[in-house]
């Protein structure tokens, strides 16, 4: 901004400049005045600075003024810095009561410099000067003034890496403070709390992680700057503790101790999930894919360390299990088979294996062997997988084909039916017929004898009756 300046009290005013680049407008160059045509003028070596409490402050400027005017020699009759007005008069600071004994002008050769001693926060204010001449209006105020703010230095570090070279470590480190300090102050850089160098600036080839760095305005030490440092290995920590069921929600926290504030990275088995400055990972409904081994990275301008692992266990109720047999294929009779059931569960699966129909379980664990298998072993099995958070059931069909002996005598039963039975029957008839036979010559030689009344005749009929009666045992 450029304003006017006039000879006389009218104007109060004076034209000064200043430029910074943008964006580090903190970095003005001191200001500049640009001189009315008159002559006169006030200009102040910078346009807002900063002092620390309890130190001396000096404020300088630089005026001007027509050597002569109206053919009468100008001659400065009287200077002062003063920040009250009271009824249109300036008061000076050295007749201020809150000033008293702490203020001093030094001033020569058109030069003015104010000094304050034992600056107190109070002192904040804008300072302006005034001088007066022997013209009849010949006095005149540089109406800008100075802004001076009186605090602690608020000192803070500020990192600058080398961009030229992808692999250097050179590092810069700067002692800046929030307002713009006089260029006399000197500095002094701590490396762990250990004085290492007196310059703003403090250039390092490398920033070991270990170490950590902070500056103070000298003489004024008890307001250093926050300490710098690489982040502290990073403390990881899940919310709710203890048991963590399934669908339930949960959150894990990664901090650690930095300054500047670190940035975080969680990650899940090398996986990157979640990049911020919170260091905090959310799971609204976990679920049994979320298992698994965690890790967070804490990292600012000095550095970066990862944490240790944290398991994440989520426990649910077991999955719908899978079941099979051993061997697969056709199971025969009198062989051996193994029933095999598996489950996804957390805590681990107890199980139980159930046949259809049938109330009481037919054997515990992961594994069922039935040996000598018979047809009656056929049928459905089922097998429970059951832990504290639920169960679960799956079903088998086992079907048991006849055996190699069984097949063997089945096909000799046929065998007895179809051939045998016929030759039995063949055999009894034709042994049926000759007793027939024999029965009838018996019986008609009995008539014979009987007819012609001949006793030995009777030995012979005894003997045919005999030898009937043995083949009719026979053929029972």
């Amino acid at each position: 901004m450029i304003e006017g300046a006039s000879y006389s009290d009218t104007f109060d005013s004076d034209d000064r400049v200043s430029c910074a680049v943008k964006g580090h407008e903190d970095f003005r160059s001191p200001s500049m005045l640009v001189r009315s045509q008159n002559g006169w003028g006030v200009s102040y070596t910078s346009t807002e600075i900063c002092a620390i409490r309890g130190s001396t402050m000096d404020i300088t400027c630089t005026y001007t003024y027509p050597s002569m005017l109206d053919h009468h020699v100008t001659t400065v009759q009287k200077n002062f810095w003063f920040i009250k007005e009271s009824n249109g008069i300036h008061v000076d600071l050295k007749t201020d009561p809150e000033y008293s004994g702490r203020v001093e002008y030094l001033c020569e050769n058109n030069k003015c410099t104010l000094r304050i001693s034992n600056l107190r926060e109070s002192d904040s204010a804008v300072y302006k000067f005034r001088f007066t001449t022997n013209q009849p209006t010949g006095s005149f105020t540089g109406s800008a003034g100075i802004t001076l703010n009186v605090t602690d230095p608020q000192l803070q570090v500020h990192v600058r890496r080398s961009t030229a070279n992808p692999y250097s470590t050179w590092t810069e480190l700067t002692c800046h403070s929030r307002c713009q300090l006089p260029d006399h102050l000197s500095y002094v850089w701590y490396n762990n709390n250990e004085p290492v160098g007196q310059k703003k600036y403090f250039h390092l080839q490398h920033f070991n992680a270990e170490d950590s760095y902070h500056c103070a305005i000298e003489g004024h030490e008890r307001f250093p700057s926050p300490t710098v440092y690489a982040p502290k290995p990073p403390s990881v920590s899940v919310s709710p503790s203890g048991e963590i069921m399934e669908g339930s929600s949960v959150t894990l926290t990664c901090s650690s101790d930095a300054n500047p504030a670190a940035n975080y990275t969680w990650y899940k088995e090398n996986r990157t999930l979640l990049q911020g400055p919170e260091g905090v990972y959310r799971l609204s409904s976990i679920s049994s894919g979320d298992r698994g081994v965690y890790s967070c990275k804490s990292e600012n301008q000095y550095g970066r360390i990862n944490s240790t692992s944290l398991h994440l266990d989520v426990q649910y109720a077991p999955k719908p299990p899978s079941v099979s047999v051993s061997p697969s294929g056709e199971i025969m009779e009198g062989s051996s088979v193994t029933l095999t059931c598996s489950s996804d569960a957390n805590p681990a699966a107890i199980y139980t294996w159930y046949k259809e129909d049938e109330d009481s379980p037919k054997a515990s664990g992961q594994i069922f062997t039935i040996t000598n298998i018979t047809a009656e072993h056929g049928g459905n099995y089922q097998c429970e997988a059951q832990n504290t958070r639920g169960r679960s059931k799956a079903t088998l069909h086992l079907t048991v084909a006849a055996g190699k002996s069984v097949m063997i005598m089945n096909i000799l039963r046929l065998t007895l039916v179809v051939v045998l039975v016929p030759v039995l029957v063949w055999t009894l008839w034709t042994r049926m017929k000759k007793t027939l036979s024999l029965k009838s010559e018996a019986n008609e030689a009995v008539e014979m004898i009987e007819s012609h009344n001949c006793p030995e005749y009777d030995d012979v009929a005894a003997a045919a009756q005999t030898e009937d009666t043995e083949e009719q045992e026979d053929l029972v």
